[in-house]
C-alpha cells in the first residue's frame, strides 16, 4: 500500500498541531479582511476601483486580497511590513551600519527586526492617512467626511497592519511555513473561485470558447510546471575542503560540496518592481486631469507593445539590481577563504570573488528572461483569445507556487527530522537493552 503523504503528516502529532495553528490564524486573517471601516458605501467604492485595475492601487489590491477595494480594517495587510523589510535591505547595501547589523549574530537580527517593526508603523500612518483621503476624494464614498473618519480610518488601518505582522510572525514561530509569505498567498488564492465562475458563466453565455478554454487550461498548467522547474533550477559551483589536523593529531579528511547559484535568485520582487513604475502613469491620471499625462497612460496601457517592452526591460534591469543587493559574492568568497574552502582552478580571495560574478551573472540571464515570459504570457494569452475574466497574472502565479513550494519542502523536513529523531530512539533503546544482556 502507498504512503499517503497527507495522511503521514496528519499522523505527526506536532506537524499536525502546526498545520491547525497555521489554518485558525488564516482563518483569523482572512475574517478581518471582511471587516469594513466605519463611515462608507462600499458600493460606491467599489465601482471607483473597477477603473484603477490597471493602476497601483488595483495591484495592491490583489496582495490583500481584495481588502483595499473594500476598505476593510486589514486594507494595508501585510505590505507595509514588506516594504519596510525590503528597505532595510536596500539600505545595508548602502549604509555599513545596517550590512554590520545583519552580520552580528542573532543579536543583530533582534534590533533589525525591532527597527523594521517601527518603520511598519510609520509606513501604516502614512499608508492609511494617503488612503483616508484618497476614499474622501471619491464623492459619496464617505458618510461623515472629515477630521474623525481620517483619524479613525489611520488608526483602523494602522492597528491592523501591526495585528497582520504579528500573525504573521506567530505562524513563522509556531506554525509552518513563512507566515508572510502565506498571509500573501491566501490573499491572492482567495480571488480563485470567483475568477473561476466568472469564466464559466462567461462560458455559458458564449463569451469565450471552449478551444479557448482548453488552451488556456494548457497552457495554465504548462506554466506551472516550467514556474516549478525554474524554482527550483540552480547552478552548482564545486568547492573543495581540504583534508586537515583537529585536535591531538586527528586528521579530518577533505570534503566536496558545492555552491548552488539559483536561476532565479530574485524571486518575485523583480515583478513587483516592475510593476510598481510600469502603473505609474496610470496611476497619475487616474488622479489628475493633465492632458500629457492622459496621453503618456494611453501609450502605456496594457496590451500595447511600449508596455510590453518596457515592462520586459523592466524586469530585466530588476533581476540583477535585486540579485546584486541579496548576493555578495564578495562575501562569499571571503568566506570560503576563512574556511580554507576553495573552487578548484581558481585562486581563493578576489579571482574566487570574480569567477562567482562572472557565473551568477550569465545564470542570472535566463532567469531574467523567464520571469520576462512568465509575466507578459498571461497579456498574450488574453489579448490573442480576448478573455477578460480568468484570474491569471504572472506575479500572482510565481508567489502562488513559490509558496507552496517553500511550505511543502518545510513540511517534509519537519516530517523527516521526526522519522529520524525516532530512529534515533530505537537506536538508544536496542543499545541499551544489550548493555544489559551483557
Amino acid at each position: 500500500m502507498a504512503n499517503n503523504p497527507i495522511a503521514n503528516l496528519l499522523r505527526a502529532p506536532e506537524l499536525k498541531q502546526k498545520i491547525i495553528f497555521t489554518l485558525l490564524v488564516l482563518l483569523v486573517y482572512r475574517t478581518g479582511a471582511h471587516i469594513t471601516v466605519p463611515g462608507l458605501d462600499v458600493g460606491i467604492l467599489r465601482q471607483q476601483f473597477g477603473t484603477l485595475q490597471n493602476t497601483f492601487l488595483g495591484i495592491y489590491d490583489m496582495f490583500v486580497g481584495g481588502g483595499l477595494s473594500r476598505a476593510t480594517i486589514f486594507a494595508l495587510g501585510i505590505m507595509p511590513y514588506i516594504s519596510a523589510s525590503i528597505m532595510f535591505q536596500l539600505l545595508a547595501a548602502v549604509f555599513p551600519t545596517v550590512e554590520k547589523m545583519q552580520k552580528e549574530g542573532e543579536d543583530g537580527r533582534k534590533k533589525l527586526t525591532q527597527w523594521t517593526r517601527y518603520t511598519t508603523v510609520g509606513l501604516s500612518i502614512m499608508q492609511g492617512y494617503g488612503f483616508a483621503v484618497f476614499l474622501q476624494s471619491i464623492p459619496g464614498a464617505v458618510t461623515t467626511p472629515g477630521f474623525g473618519f481620517i483619524f479613525t480610518t489611520v488608526t483602523a488601518l494602522t492597528t491592523g497592519a501591526l495585528f497582520i505582522m504579528w500573525l504573521g510572525e506567530q505562524i513563522t514561530e509556531h506554525g509552518i511555513g513563512n507566515g508572510m509569505s502565506l498571509l500573501i498567498f491566501f490573499s491572492i488564492i482567495e480571488g480563485f473561485p470567483a475568477a473561476l465562475l466568472r469564466t464559466w458563466e462567461a462560458l455559458s453565455v458564449g463569451e469565450i470558447g471552449l478551444l479557448a478554454l482548453v488552451v488556456l487550461g494548457v497552457v495554465v498548467v504548462g506554466v506551472c510546471a516550467g514556474v516549478v522547474a525554474m524554482t527550483m533550477a540552480s547552478r552548482k559551483i564545486p568547492v573543495q575542503i581540504p583534508r586537515k589536523v583537529v585536535g591531538r593529531g586527528r586528521i579530518q579528511e577533505g570534503q566536496k560540496s558545492f555552491i548552488p547559484l539559483r536561476v532565479n535568485s530574485a524571486g518575485v520582487m523583480p515583478i513587483i518592481f516592475a510593476q510598481s513604475f510600469i502603473v505609474i502613469p496610470g496611476t497619475l491620471a487616474a488622479f489628475s486631469s493633465t492632458p500629457w499625462l492622459r496621453t503618456l497612460s494611453e501609450i502605456f496601457q496594457p496590451q500595447t507593445w511600449p508596455y510590453y517592452v518596457t515592462y520586459a526591460a523592466l524586469i530585466l534591469f530588476f533581476t540583477y539590481f535585486y540579485t546584486a543587493i541579496i548576493f555578495n559574492p564578495v562575501d562569499l568568497a571571503e568566506n570560503l577563504k576563512k574556511q580554507g574552502a576553495f573552487i578548484p582552478g581558481v585562486k581563493p580571495g578576489t579571482r574566487t570573488a570574480e569567477y562567482i560574478d562572472r557565473v551568477l551573472t550569465r545564470v542570472t540571464l535566463p532567469g531574467s528572461i523567464y520571469l520576462a515570459l512568465i509575466a507578459l504570457l498571461p497579456f498574450w494569452i488574453f489579448d490573442i483569445f480576448n478573455i477578460q475574466t480568468f484570474f491569471f497574472g504572472g506575479t500572482s502565479l510565481l508567489i502562488v507556487v513559490g509558496v507552496g513550494l517553500d511550505t511543502v519542502q518545510q513540511a517534509q523536513q519537519l516530517l523527516m527530522l521526526r522519522h529520524y529523531d525516532g530512529f534515533m530512539k530505537k537506536g538508544r533503546v536496542k543499545i541499551r537493552g544489550r548493555q544489559r544482556v551483557m
